[in-house]
This record gives C-alpha cells, sequence and structure tokens, in this order.
C-alpha cells in the first residue's frame, strides 16, 4: 500500500469537517491539523507488524498506519471516531486520557517475552503525558527495556488550558519524542456549534 500524503491527511480531515458539519457525525470528533509533518516522519519507523496506540485523536495515526480512509470514514459515521480500533493493523485507541498506556505496555511486555523485533508506539497528548499514568509506563517500559516508544503530541493546551500553565514544564525523558505544533481545530469539532 502507498504512504498516505501530507495532502491526502488534510483533505481527510476536511471531509470529517464536512461530515460533521451536515450532522452527519452525531457523536464527539477531534481533529487533527498541523502535525502532518512530523507524524510523516514518525510513521517512516513505524513496521506493518508494530502495534500502535493512539489516543482520542487518531484519525491521522490511523491512517499513516495503512487503514483504509473508507474504512475509517465509516467508523466515523458510526460514531466511533474516539475510539478507532483495527486488529488487522495492530491499531487500539481510547478516549480515556492515557487510557492505552497501561495496554501498550501490556504488548510491549508481550513482544519481549516472544523474543520478536516487533514494537509499540504509543501516542498521548501533552496533557496525558503529565499524568502518573503515564510517569509509571515510562518508567516500567525503560526498567524493563521494552520494545515501546512514546510519542507526546504537544500542542501546548491541555483541552483549552496552556500546559505549562496548568502542569508546568519539566525535561523530556529519555525514549519519548515530543513534538509541537499549533493547531488548527478546537479541542473539540470543528469550531461552529451544531444544534442536532
Amino acid at each position: 500500500m502507498k504512504a498516505i500524503t501530507k495532502k491526502e491527511l488534510i483533505g481527510f480531515e476536511k471531509d470529517i469537517v464536512r461530515m460533521y458539519l451536515d450532522k452527519k457525525i452525531m457523536s464527539p470528533v477531534h481533529l487533527s491539523g498541523g502535525n502532518e509533518d512530523a507524524l510523516i516522519r514518525i510513521f517512516k519507523d513505524v513496521k506493518k507488524k508494530d502495534w500502535v496506540f493512539s489516543c482520542h485523536r487518531s484519525h491521522y495515526h490511523a491512517l499513516l498506519k495503512g487503514i483504509s480512509p473508507r474504512w475509517l470514514k465509516k467508523e466515523i459515521l458510526n460514531n466511533r471516531s474516539i475510539s478507532i480500533n483495527n486488529k488487522r493493523h495492530r491499531f487500539f485507541s481510547s478516549a480515556i486520557v492515557g487510557g492505552c498506556l497501561p495496554i501498550a505496555i501490556g504488548a510491549g511486555l508481550a513482544l519481549k517475552l516472544k523474543g520478536v523485533s516487533d514494537r509499540v508506539w504509543v501516542f498521548v497528548g501533552d496533557m496525558a503525558a503529565e499524568t502518573g499514568t503515564f510517569q509509571e509506563c515510562v518508567k516500567y517500559a525503560g526498567r524493563n527495556s521494552l520494545p515501546v516508544t512514546f510519542i507526546i503530541e504537544d500542542n501546548g493546551l491541555s483541552v483549552d488550558t496552556p500546559t505549562a500553565k496548568a502542569w508546568g514544564r519539566e525535561r523530556a525523558k529519555p525514549r519519548i519524542i515530543r513534538y509541537n505544533y499549533k493547531r488548527i481545530y478546537p479541542h473539540q469539532g470543528c469550531g461552529t456549534w451544531i444544534n442536532f
């Protein structure tokens, strides 16, 4: 399967915005935007047999993992935008802040015990990265040499409050990728209120 392009990622989310505004999506949507280049670079290292654990904002991750845009749109239209899961593509997401972290650690431990070269990639926002669950999972993965890479998607906001103001700031730990981006869409929806 050919890799999805930045233009295709952006176009996909614009289609979701149109469907949301047309009231075809009757549930929360968390849109991606502004982070295409960073994600495309990261996903160059993600192999087909690797596992990807994502958060509520998972559309780009799913597409970059190779999930069909058609299948993904169907899931979103069926009100699963914030809980996309696809066993065939080894893709799991959770709408719970930090919810997939312990599951990703379990998958990493299983891969290590099997002695395979597959890896786990787990994506969290900058707010989830401040939680105790994240800190514990990073420690456990590091202390047990698990094949897990943590990616912090840092837009500087915890929902709509500046993360540094809400939580303070610390230096990144080893084996963590953090990138900054300016979001295009609000925390939820597309910036236009819809009455259903």
